[in-house]
C-alpha cells in the first residue's frame, strides 16, 4: 500500500513453528493478541531464505502473499534494484544446517547477514531499522562489532527473546529505581539455547534498579552437585529459587533434586554488587520464571508463560510472538528501538562467558569487558494485559 513501510525479512530456514514462522508469518496473516488480531501496519515486500528444505513453508506462504522470494541478501534488501529499497529487515538467523564448536554452540551467520545488510545500507547512504532474534552472536567479538557497526550508521537495532514481552503469573515488575539485592532466574533445557532465554528473563527485570546496568564483572557455570553445594556454601539463594518454582504451575511433587539429575547454574556477578543467577532445572520445568529479594528483604517472584504450539484451536501460535513482532513492527514505524539493544548485547556476552567457564572447566570467569552500562525507562509499548493467553491469543489462527 502506498506510504506503507516496505520490510524485508532475512531467514536461515522456514519451516512450521520455526522462529521465521512465528514472526515472519504473522506480517502477513496478522498479530494475535489478547485485545484481537492486529493487522500489520508494514508490508513484508521480499524474503531471503538461505537454506530452504523439504520441510519448507516459507516459499508457499510467499506466493500466497505475493511476496517474491529473491537468490540473495542483496537483492532482497534492494528488490533487484541498485539500492536500499525497503524499510526495515528481520534478521532470522535461527534454525538451519550450521556447524557447531566444541562449545557446544551452533554457529548461526548472524553477523555475517548483519554485516551485508550495513553494507548495502552504506553504500545506499541511508540506514533503516533492523530486528536481529535472539542473542546477536555466539561470540562477544561479533556482537560488539554488530553493535558498533549499527550505532555507525546511526540504524536502531533490536535483539533478543520474546520472553521479556511474554505473560507474567503473577504480574510483576520492579518500579524504576528499585533496590534489588539479589536475584535468580530459572530455566530448562539446553545451556545455549534455552540459557539465553533464561539470562533475558533476568536481565529484563534487574535493568530496572537503581543507578541502572553498569555490567557484569564475572561468571561462573557450575553444573550437577556442585550447583546444590553452591547453594548451601551461599553462592546463590535457595529461597529464590524455590519461590520462583513455586509460581510455575506445571511441575511434579517432591524435591527439584528427584527430577532434576544434572542442574546447571550461571553465577553472575555484577559491577554493583547485584547478584544474579540463571539456574536451568532441565526435567523439572518446561517454563521460566524469576525471584529477587528487594527493599527490605522482601522476596517477589512470577512465572514467565511462553505460550507454545500444538493445536491452534487450543493454544495459538506462539502468542508472545505476536507482542515482539508487534514491538518491533512499533521500531520500523517510529526508527525508535521499543527495548534497549544493550541488553541483549550484556546476555550475549554473559552466554559466552558461561559457555566458556564451562568447557574450562568451571572456573570463574573475569568478564572486564563486560561494561554495558544502559538505562531502561520507557515502558514497553506492546505486551500483555493478562496472566495467561487469552482472546483471540485462544482463537484458530488466522480467524475466520
Amino acid at each position: 500500500m502506498p506510504g506503507r513501510k516496505r520490510i524485508a525479512a532475512i531467514v536461515t530456514e522456514y519451516f512450521a513453528g520455526s522462529h521465521a514462522d512465528v514472526i515472519v508469518t504473522k506480517y502477513l496473516k496478522g498479530f494475535p493478541t489478547d485485545d484481537g488480531f492486529q493487522i500489520p501496519r508494514v508490508d513484508l515486500v521480499s524474503m531471503y531464505i538461505d537454506q530452504p528444505t523439504e520441510q519448507d513453508i516459507g516459499h508457499a506462504i510467499a506466493k500466497e502473499h505475493d511476496v517474491p522470494i529473491f537468490p540473495s541478501i542483496l537483492t532482497a534488501l534492494t528488490l533487484g534494484g541498485e539500492e536500499l529499497a525497503v524499510d526495515g529487515v528481520l534478521l532470522i538467523g535461527e534454525h538451519g544446517e550450521y556447524p557447531w564448536n566444541e562449545k557446544e554452540q551452533q554457529l548461526f551467520p548472524r553477523k555475517y547477514f548483519l554485516e551485508q545488510i550495513c553494507g548495502v545500507m552504506a553504500t545506499s547512504g541511508r540506514s533503516v531499522p533492523v530486528f536481529n532474534d535472539k542473542h546477536l552472536s555466539y561470540n562477544w567479538h561479533d556482537a560488539k562489532w554488530m553493535y558498533d557497526r549499527m550505532s555507525g550508521l546511526e540504524a536502531p537495532l533490536m535483539a533478543g527473546s520474546s520472553l521479556p514481552v511474554c505473560w507474567r503469573k503473577p504480574w510483576l515488575e520492579h518500579e524504576y529505581g528499585s533496590t534489588i539485592d539479589e536475584a535468580v532466574a530459572i530455566g530448562f533445557s539446553g545451556l545455549e539455547i534455552y540459557g539465553f532465554h533464561t539470562l533475558e528473563v533476568l536481565q529484563c527485570m534487574v535493568e530496572r534498579r537503581g543507578g541502572g546496568e553498569t555490567g557484569v564483572a564475572a561468571v561462573t557455570c557450575l553444573e550437577g552437585d556442585d550447583v546444590w553445594r553452591a547453594a548451601e556454601d551461599g553462592r546463590w539463594s535457595r529461597e529464590l529459587a524455590e519461590a520462583a518454582c513455586g509460581e510455575i504451575e506445571n511441575k511434579p511433587e517432591g524435591r527439584i533434586e528427584d527430577h532434576c539429575s544434572n542442574p546447571a547454574i550461571a553465577l553472575i556477578e555484577y559491577r554493583d554488587g547485584l547478584q544474579g543467577a540463571a539456574l536451568m532445572l532441565d526435567g523439572y520445568v518446561q517454563d521460566l520464571a524469576y525471584a529477587a529479594r528487594v527493599g527490605e528483604g522482601e522476596v517477589v517472584a512470577t512465572e514467565f508463560f511462553a505460550q507454545g504450539h500444538g493445536d491452534e484451536d487450543e493454544v495459538g501460535p506462539y502468542g508472545h510472538f505476536a507482542y515482539l513482532s508487534l514491538n518491533i513492527e512499533e521500531m520500523f514505524l517510529t526508527g525508535t528501538a521499543t527495548a534497549p539493544v544493550e541488553r541483549t548485547l550484556l546476555t550475549t556476552g554473559v552466554l559466552e562467558a558461561m559457555l566458556d567457564s564451562r568447557y574450562e572447566g568451571h572456573r570463574r570467569l573475569e568478564t572486564p569487558w563486560l561494561d554495558v552500562r544502559y538505562e531502561c525507562r520507557e515502558p514497553v509499548p506492546w505486551r500483555p494485559v493478562a496472566p495467561r493467553p487469552t482472546g483471540a491469543c485462544l482463537d484458530p489462527w488466522p480467524p475466520t
